[in-house]
């Protein structure tokens, strides 16, 4: 399976957290899924981090593609194509790194592995 981590879920799975559902990690500890973190989560994390809405985000901040290298991740960047299906989503959803990331998963036929239900309304599968 082919997975692209929501940002929290990036975040959870480096710190450790608890929040993240059995079911999630299993998945994403698994060596038989290939697992994908967005160009949009690296700058949702920085930008975050800069106008300090990420406490103790500081070192994930300073170098996120090491961070995705270093777990055996994969980087997924954002093409034009990925951009226009983000922006002509139809539906109340704001927030533009979610909408990047479930445009990701459609073109790429990615699973997101996140706890945001909002994505289901937009056809993307999701894990959780």
């Amino acid at each position: 399976m082919r997975l692209l981590l929501d940002t929290h879920t990036f975040l959870w799975w480096l710190s450790g957290s608890e929040r993240l559902s059995v079911r999630a990690r299993d998945a994403i500890g698994d060596d038989v899924n290939e697992v994908l973190v967005s160009a949009a989560s690296a700058w949702e994390i920085t930008t975050k981090h800069r106008l300090g809405k990420l406490v103790g985000g500081e070192l994930i901040a300073q170098d996120v593609s090491s961070g995705i290298g270093g777990q055996g991740f994969t980087e997924l960047g954002i093409t034009v194509h990925d951009a226009s299906r983000a922006g002509a989503l139809s539906g109340p959803l704001r927030d533009p790194f979610d909408r990047m990331l479930i445009a990701q998963a459609l073109i790429h036929d990615l699973v997101l592995v996140s706890n945001e239900r909002v994505f289901d309304r937009y056809g993307a599968r999701r894990l959780w």
